[in-house]
Order: C-alpha cells, then structure tokens, then sequence
C-alpha cells in the first residue's frame, strides 16, 4: 500500500467521534432504560464508568500508537509488543468477527430509521436490504475514491451533532432533568443487573480503536494519534450524556422504552415540530452512514494487513495484491465485503427469531474485544519497567485504569446468556488464526 499521509489531526478526530457517535446513543437508550429500570441516574453513572475505560484505553493506546507506524492498528501493536503468535489471534478476531457484526448492525439501522422517516412500517426484511444497499454503496466509494469517504466521514460528523445538541439541549430545558436524575430506588442502586446496560453503552461508545487502523495514513502519527485518541473521547462523553439526559427527562424514561427505536422522531415531533421533526431524523441517517463509513474505512484495510504477514492470512498473495492507485486493498475490502454480506445474514437470523434480546451480535463481540485491550495495556506497563515510558501516569495510572474500565465493560457483556457460548465461538477463531500462523510459519 503507498504510504500516503492524507490524513489529519482533524480527520482523525472526526473519524473516531464520527464511529462511536452516529447510531448506538439513538437506538440504544431505549435498551439502557431497560437494563437500568427506567433510572436515567444509573444510566448516566454508566455513561460515566464507560468513557472512563475509552478515554484511559485511548490515552495507553497512544503509547503505542506513537511508537510504530506500521498498517494494521491493533494486530501491528500485537505483533510489535506482544508477538506474531497473538497478532495473528486479533486479527482473525478482528477480520472475522468484530469489525464486520459492528458494521452491519449499524448498516441495518440505517434501514430501520430510513423506515421512520418515510413511514414505512417496515419489515425487518426491508430494513435488512436498505442496510445492504447503503453497506455495498460504501464499500464501493472507499475502494474507488478514499477522498469521497474522507468528506463523508467530516461532513457526518458534523451533520450529526445537530440532532444530538439539538434534542438534548431542548429536553434539558423543557424536560425535568432534576427530578430524573433524583429519581433512583435503593433497590436499583444496589441490583447488579443495571450492568448490563454496559452492553448497549460499549457499544455506543465503540469504534475508537478502529481509528488506529489508518496509523500509517495519518500525517505526524506519532503524534497526531495520541491526541485524537484524548480529545474524542472526552468529546463523545459531554454530548452522550447531554443527549441522553435531555431525551430522557422531557419524554420520561418509560416513554423512551416504550417507544424503542421511535423516540427520537416522536421528540423531535414534539419539540420542533412535525416538519423539521423529519430534517431531525434525516440528520440521524446521516449521522449512522457516517458511522458505517467510518467501520468501513478501518475493516477493508484489516484483511490487507494481515496478508501483509504471509503466514497470518490464507490467500494473502491474493489479498496483499491488487492495490490502487489511491492506496486501497482492492481484494481486501472484497474479501471484507464478503463476510459482512454473511454477518448481515446472521444478525437477520438472531433479530427475526429474538435469539438476542434486548441486544445483538456485535455488542457481545465488543466486551470481547476490551479484553483483548488488556493484553495490550500491559506492553504499555512493559515499556515504562523497561523505561522506554518515563511518566508514572503514562506508563503505570493509565494502563490500570484503563484494565479497571475494560473489566467494567466486559462485566455488562457477562450479563448475557449467550456470553460464554459467544466467548467459546470467539476464542476458537483466535485459536483457529494462531494455529494457521503456527502451521504455516517457516520459523521453527
């Protein structure tokens, strides 16, 4: 891939506020009113809890974003402090189970509001083929011209705050914020099951990670990364919980669960009006494409990168060739294509027979994923023993807050029935990826 530098401080910072923000805070405050009984208290102290592990995560990951400029983001950070062996685990994670059920579940949302707005009363089967349709459009312009999806992803994210501020700002001043963060029992306070409202919030928040994955493409990126990595998240922190807070207390949190996916368009009906309310929901499609290109962006490059590694990747002649002359794996993002087509398949499978309720296929691989941050915020600890990281708070604070905030992430997706079937799944892809390097690497 030519090493093109196309990417700035301020792309950088929109792409990763542009993939978390953009669909889950929409269609998953309705599920973390569930989760929490209907307490916009405990929502927020979630909120809280979830944007304390990004943001402590981010700041680890820049130490080692900083140090290595190299494609493959997470799988290059493995390999160069970890080992080929564990690169190897996270990419076919990554490759085959975390990147393409978080972008098709966002592409199918895309459906879902676009079925609101025209008043559709859709089908899931009509919203599964609008998502489809946008997901292959996407796929498209990255692979034909990454400056199309480079506007795209600046423009969104713009374009998406409108309806955030707009609707929280408004439900704050007309709502009764006072009284719904007041209103919380003792026996919600201390019930264990409002963690699982971590789920859907882990999901609203993620996608910070995938920014790593244009590293190479960032100017400065030693420096330019850590940065976006601190200044996003923080970002995303404010807006969620003015959001949140502003929906929550001028439709009442039972009004949110009841309505589900419906209660931004009813807000924005009431609040702005019947006409404009659909310029909101119009903004908050924008707002999820923008999303789905942002996934896109960071997934169509993964299986290039670990076919860059020739023994970590079957067919990686194959998928290693054919780049253009904008510096796009071609029949990598075909490849990348292909498994979110069968991904979008298997959410349709899980949502049309509710084997997931109150949740989907990605949000479980998500808690995965910290997980496997973990593994990482140790070579960060590493670095600072072996005094290549001189600052306390760099190489010692941030590494344990950050693990403190993945176990606290990881302990919502725990929550789920399926979790230890998903984590088995999971865990027999890795080792499926780490016997393939074994198997095939010439080093003995």
């Amino acid at each position: 891939m030519k090493n093109n530098k196309q990417y700035g401080l301020f792309t950088a910072i929109t792409m990763i506020i542009g993939i978390c923000i953009g669909s889950g805070i929409f269609f998953k405050s309705d599920n973390i009113l569930v989760a929490t009984n209907g307490s916009i208290f405990l929502g927020v102290c979630l909120f809280a809890l979830a944007a304390f592990s990004i943001i402590f995560g981010s700041l680890t990951i820049g130490q080692l974003a900083s140090r290595s400029e190299n494609p493959g983001g997470m799988i290059t950070y493995a390999q160069d402090f970890i080992g080929d062996q564990a690169a190897c685990s996270f990419g076919w994670f990554q490759t085959f189970i975390y990147y393409p059920t978080i972008t098709v579940v966002v592409a199918w949302v895309i459906g879902v509001y676009t079925g609101i707005l025209f008043h559709l009363n859709a089908s899931l089967e009509l919203e599964i083929m609008i998502g489809l349709v946008f997901l292959t459009l996407c796929f498209i312009y990255n692979v034909v011209s990454p400056m199309i999806g480079k506007t795209i992803q600046n423009g969104a994210t713009i374009v998406k705050m409108i309806p955030l501020f707009l609707l929280g700002i408004l439900g704050l001043l007309f709502g009764d914020p006072i009284g719904g963060l007041t209103h919380i029992s003792t026996n919600e306070l201390f019930s264990v099951t409002w963690l699982s409202a971590l789920g859907p919030i882990a999901y609203s928040y993620d996608g910070w990670i995938v920014s790593t994955s244009i590293a190479h493409e960032v100017k400065d990126s030693k420096k330019t990364l850590p940065r976006a990595l601190t200044i996003a998240p923080l970002i995303i922190l404010i807006i969620y919980v003015t959001y949140f807070v502003g929906i929550s207390s001028y439709l009442g949190p039972q009004n949110v669960m009841a309505l589900g996916d419906q209660h931004v368009s009813v807000a924005a009906s009431q609040l702005v009006g019947v006409q404009f309310s659909k310029m909101i929901v119009i903004f908050v499609i924008i707002s999820v494409m923008g999303t789905v290109n942002g996934l896109v962006t960071g997934f169509i490059r993964t299986p290039y990168s670990l076919a860059l590694r020739e023994t970590m990747m079957p067919f990686s002649k194959k998928l290693s060739a054919g780049v253009s002359h904008h510096g796009i794996p071609i029949y990598s993002a075909v490849f990348a294509y292909v498994l979110a087509v069968f991904w979008m398949f298997v959410h349709y499978i899980c949502a049309k027979y509710h084997l997931l309720p109150n949740s989907d296929v990605s949000e479980i691989s998500i808690a995965i994923s910290y997980l496997l941050y973990i593994m990482l915020y140790y070579q960060v600890y590493r670095l600072y023993k072996a005094k290549e990281i001189t600052s306390k708070f760099k190489g010692i604070i941030c590494p344990l807050l950050a693990t403190v905030g993945s176990l606290i992430i990881l302990s919502g997706g725990i929550q789920s029935s399926l979790f230890i079937y998903y984590l088995i799944f999971c865990l027999t892809i890795m080792l499926l990826g780490r016997y393939y390097y074994i198997k095939n690497s010439k080093v003995v």
